[in-house]
């Protein structure tokens, strides 16, 4: 009788307990949050180990994309890094956001072009 009432609730109820998990490890974390030593080596170690994950995750989405980005070549999705790169290390605090314009303008342009 039970799962007759929940059947297509399935999918709901995961994305319900998600939402519940995620504010709650957040609500720890802003209740600790002001007794925890950013400088300590724990948060160094943390921060090592999130920008390594980005890094990884940023190569692998070049060399090794999957989807639609699988049909641009190699050689064109590292141009487009290094020009989208070179922009913004020409002035890192001020052109973050013009480089992440550039590259996906051109990797769209790409797509329109070809």
């Amino acid at each position: 009788m039970i799962a007759a009432h929940l059947q297509g609730w399935g999918a709901w109820i995961a994305l319900a307990g998600a939402c519940i998990g995620t504010y709650l490890c957040r609500a720890a974390g802003v209740m600790l949050a002001g007794k925890i030593n950013q400088d300590s080596e724990i948060f160094r170690w943390l921060a090592a180990v999130t920008y390594a994950m980005v890094a990884a995750l940023t190569i692998r989405l070049i060399v090794l994309p999957i989807g639609l980005l699988t049909t641009v070549p190699l050689w064109i999705r590292l141009l487009i890094c290094a020009l989208s790169l070179g922009i913004m290390m020409s002035k890192p605090q001020q052109r973050f956001v013009p480089a992440l314009l550039i590259g996906t303008l051109l990797m769209v342009s790409y797509g329109v072009i070809r």
